[in-house]
């Protein structure tokens, strides 16, 4: 582990959202901050990692189990569905703000996301 997940999981891990309705962008949707719900998909994690040139770790999930939520070394959330990889934002309190709000995160592509 490194600690930005640490660090994460400590301020956020259990916090569970609620959101309905309209977003900005996209329909807003429920997601839990727990790293358990994630522990069972290190493959699929380790291989983004190593498409983005960093270490992942869970941390929460989307709609129930639809989407993984991840974060990596820098802080960085990521949001991982059947649909591909979405770059959430640079911190945990960014990535949040992205989902509460619906608006449209920006897919990812080949190496690291955007500064």
């Amino acid at each position: 582990m490194f600690p930005a997940a640490v660090e994460a999981w400590a301020e956020f891990g259990g916090l569970h959202f609620e959101p309905s309705g309209a977003g900005r962008d996209l329909a807003r949707t429920p997601f839990l901050l727990d790293p358990l719900c994630g522990l069972h998909q290190p493959r699929t994690l380790a291989d983004l990692g190593r498409a983005l040139d960093t270490k992942l770790a869970p941390l929460g999930e989307e709609m129930y189990g639809r989407a993984l939520l991840a974060i990596d070394e820098a802080g960085r959330v990521y949001s991982l569905d059947h649909t591909g990889e979405w770059f959430l934002g640079e911190g945990v309190d960014q990535a949040v703000t992205t989902l509460l709000l619906g608006t449209l995160p920006e897919r990812l592509r080949t190496g690291p996301p955007p500064a």
